[in-house]
This record gives C-alpha cells, sequence and structure tokens, in this order.
C-alpha cells in the first residue's frame, strides 16, 4: 500500500503491519500491547495476517498463538497466561475478542487495576492484542454516531493509557477500487477502472464483499488477463443484487407465488445451494434495515438517500429507486421491524442444522410476503426482540 495516499482505515493497517515486521525482523521492538478498534473486518483481518505472518512461526504456531474470548474466559486468567513464559515458543501472540464486557454490567475497577499492573511490568515475550469490534468508526471520523464517540472515548482513557490503538475506520470508495486493482495486479490481470468503480460501487465499499466477489472475478478472468464493466455486472450484479432486489420487491408486494418462485431460482443458481441460506438471510436482514431507515427519515427519491444511509450501508445505485419504492409499501416501523423479526428467527433455525435448510428458507418467504393479522403480529413481537 505504499505510493499513495490513503484513508484512514488502511493507513492505520499499513503502519501497524510494517511496526509487526520490523519487530519480526528484528529490527524495532513491540509494545506489549495494541487495541484494534472498529467493526472492519477486512481490515481487522489484515492485522491477524500479519502478526501470524511475522510473529507466528509455523512450527510453533499451536503454542505461541492464542484467541481468547472474554466472554468465556477471565480477564485475570488472560493476564496471567501473558505474564506466564511458555515453554514451548519463545513468544507468545495473545488475541483478545469480546472486549465490550470490559465496558459493562458494572464498573470492572477490578479488572482495569489489573491491567493497569500488567502493564507496569509487562512480559517482553508477549503481545496482547485487544480487538474493540464493538465501535464503529466510519471513514469520516467527525461522523462517527455520539454512542461510539462515548464508547471510544472511554476505551482511549484505559486501555488506550496502556496500548496504541489502531482504529480500523470503514473503507472509503476510493481506496476500496485502489485495493481492487491492486490486488488482481498481483494476480497479473487488469482491473478496468470502470469495472473497479463498478464492484466498489455496487458492494457499498464494503470489503469484505469485494474481496471475496473479486477472488471470484479473478478466477473467472484467468488467462484472459483482465476483467471488464460487463464481468463485474454479469458476476456480481446480475447473478446476486438484482435477484434479491426482486426477492425483496415480491415480498413488499405480498406477491408470495412470485417470491418463492424467484427464492427458488436464487438457490439453483447459486453454486453453494443451501449452504448459502445465511448468506441470504443476512442480505435480506440488510436490505430490511435500509428500508427501515428510507422509511424512518422520510426518504423520497434517490438523491437523498446517500445522506441518509452511510457509507458501508448503502445499496447499489441501481436499485436505489426500487428500494425506496418497496419500504413506502410498508404502511409504519412495526412492518419492518416484524420483517426482520422473522429474518432473525429463520437466522435462529438455520443456526441449529435444521434437517431442511430450503424449507425454513420457505416459510420464512412465505411469512414474509403474507399480510401479517394484527393478532400475529403481536404474536412475534412478543417471542423474540431483534437487534439493529
Amino acid at each position: 500500500m505504499s505510493g499513495a495516499r490513503w484513508g484512514a482505515g488502511f493507513s492505520a493497517v499499513s503502519r501497524f503491519v510494517d511496526e509487526v515486521e520490523a519487530a519480526g525482523a528484528g529490527k524495532a521492538s513491540l509494545p506489549p500491547g495494541y487495541v484494534l478498534a472498529g467493526d472492519e473486518t477486512f481490515l481487522l483481518d489484515r492485522c491477524r495476517e500479519a502478526v501470524v505472518k511475522f510473529l507466528v512461526p509455523a512450527e510453533v504456531r499451536e503454542f505461541c498463538l492464542s484467541e481468547l474470548d472474554l466472554s468465556e474466559t477471565s480477564l485475570f486468567e488472560v493476564l496471567d497466561r501473558a505474564q506466564t513464559p511458555s515453554l514451548m515458543a519463545p513468544f507468545q501472540a495473545i488475541f483478545v475478542r469480546n472486549v465490550r464486557t470490559l465496558y459493562t454490567r458494572g464498573n470492572k475497577k477490578a479488572e482495569f487495576a489489573a491491567i493497569e499492573h500488567y502493564f507496569r511490568s509487562p512480559n517482553p515475550q508477549a503481545l496482547l492484542i485487544f480487538v474493540a469490534d464493538f465501535i464503529r468508526i466510519p471513514s469520516d471520523a467527525r461522523r462517527m454516531e455520539m454512542e461510539d464517540k462515548n464508547r471510544y472515548q472511554r476505551l482511549k482513557e484505559t486501555l488506550g493509557e496502556h496500548c496504541p490503538v489502531v482504529e480500523l475506520a470503514h473503507v472509503e470508495e476510493e481506496d476500496a477500487m485502489r485495493w481492487a486493482v491492486a490486488r488482481a495486479q498481483q494476480e497479473e490481470i487488469r482491473l478496468e477502472p470502470e469495472a473497479a468503480h463498478e464492484l466498489a460501487d455496487a458492494l457499498g465499499a464494503d470489503m469484505m464483499l469485494i474481496s471475496s466477489e473479486l477472488e471470484k472475478l479473478l478466477l473467472y478472468a484467468y488467462g484472459r488477463g483482465r476483467i471488464t464493466l460487463g464481468d463485474v455486472e454479469t458476476l456480481v450484479l446480475g447473478a446476486k443484487q438484482r435477484s434479491l432486489y426482486e426477492l425483496t420487491d415480491a415480498i413488499s408486494l405480498h406477491d408470495r407465488a412470485r417470491a418463492l418462485a424467484l427464492l427458488n431460482g436464487l438457490l439453483n443458481s447459486s453454486e453453494a445451494g443451501e449452504d448459502a441460506a445465511i448468506g441470504h438471510l443476512y442480505m435480506l436482514a440488510r436490505t430490511f434495515r435500509q428500508m427501515l431507515v428510507i422509511l424512518e427519515k422520510n426518504v423520497h427519491d434517490s438523491r437523498a438517500i446517500w445522506q441518509a444511509l452511510w457509507q458501508g450501508f448503502r445499496m447499489p445505485p441501481f436499485a436505489a429507486e426500487d428500494l425506496i419504492r418497496q419500504a413506502r409499501r410498508y404502511k409504519n416501523r412495526r412492518e419492518l421491524t416484524r420483517a426482520l423479526r422473522l429474518v432473525a428467527r429463520a437466522d435462529l433455525e438455520l443456526r441449529s442444522s435444521p434437517p431442511d435448510k430450503r424449507l425454513v428458507l420457505e416459510r420464512l418467504i412465505y411469512d414474509l410476503a403474507t399480510q401479517p393479522s394484527p393478532a400475529a403480529a403481536s404474536w412475534l413481537n412478543g417471542q423474540l426482540t431483534f437487534e439493529n
């Protein structure tokens, strides 16, 4: 990523990777810990890959790399492990997840006192990496939500007093495009500018989606040496998103027969078939949340939608008018939150390994496309709470 001016997220990760690489080569020393702040999973994965690559020898990886979750392991156990030298490896890298638990349910005075005590005399052969992915940092930090600002301030006043904070800010569309072009060049494939723009724009600069879709495009382009706008429109937009918006259109019109037929087409066209069910639910939940924001903020045209929906949560430009029209078919917030609860209930069913995933999806689409009676809506509201 050198040689170009990148946005905040990529720049922070680049500095982190450089520090880790220098330490792995014996050219510099690392602080005893880091805080990776932000919910940009793609950048978090880049940080983890750097730690594994430069600091964790493959032959002793099982002895020196730990992934601990504070919902399952107490902070005191984490700090004890960091303080205790390993007999099997010269260095320990410990990723501490679910850091959110330190900022809920009580003041956690004992935990923060233990952190302060550890960092007064840390083990030089251990690196603690706190993953604070409960904070959302937009590409423009000035647009951070107040709740996230408060969380971030609290994080800096506690863990940030002892560890450098790496801000994993959401990626700007321009950076997403440049990353995609650079990734294609690594495979000696030219990603045409129009194709890069369409890829980033269509997926709302969601780097995990862009990375996944780009890998499929690279395989498709192998031997041809280039990826065109037509390739992106065919493989990314045509195969996935347009069908999804056709499905939500049928649902919003309460056209059950058409909705079930579109679901069948989605499942049959997907290489993963029923195994892609969780992905379909994710996209449905995302789309209904977008419609909820559109309805609440009274968006009437596509020009206003880009102010209502933040970067990383936007739909492709081609879908803007369709989604506004679909959202306005719902009478109120209750109807859309009912849809989100139904999706959440189906998600729970799928994660419980049902005997027939297709049946779970078909029942979901049937329920979504059915005009609910007041009694049914009241029953569902009492059965499940869905968190945005």
